[in-house]
């Protein structure tokens, strides 16, 4: 089931503690149906990240992207999660409108993630949105 991004940043919101939240956020990543073996390529793999990260980005037929994701570590498994979620559905032709980097700053990842990890998640961000430009 693909929760809404509406939905994680209210869940964000009622969490008080980062220890809660970063557990949220590993419980996203959790929910994550796992990349096959034959996923996990060049092509998908995201440089810029301290862990080990691929995206696979397809073309539904609505003018919307299907994205999935795998990491080996739980936290970043979680950050793919919220930015599917924040992606989901949008029009392709929208996605240059929508800035991740206010998400990111509005649930404080910005600041309560690692420099590196900040790195990754951009890096991540940068990846859908050349993709969605791209075709």
């Amino acid at each position: 089931m693909q929760i809404s991004i509406d939905h994680i940043k209210e869940d964000f919101r009622f969490l008080e503690s980062w220890e809660d939240r970063y557990q949220y956020i590993i419980d996203l990543g959790e929910s994550l149906e796992p990349l096959g073996a034959d996923e996990k390529r060049d092509e998908n793999f995201v440089q810029g990240c301290m862990s080990s990260v691929w995206l696979v980005i397809k073309e539904t037929g609505d003018g919307t992207l299907d994205i999935r994701g795998d990491s080996d570590s739980a936290i970043v498994r979680g950050l793919i999660a919220i930015l599917i979620a924040f992606y989901t559905g949008v029009p392709r032709s929208r996605f240059k409108g929508r800035d991740a980097s206010l998400l990111f700053s509005d649930l404080k990842l910005e600041t309560h993630l690692s420099p590196n990890r900040r790195n990754g998640l951009h890096a991540m961000n940068s990846r859908i949105q050349s993709r969605a430009s791209a075709e």
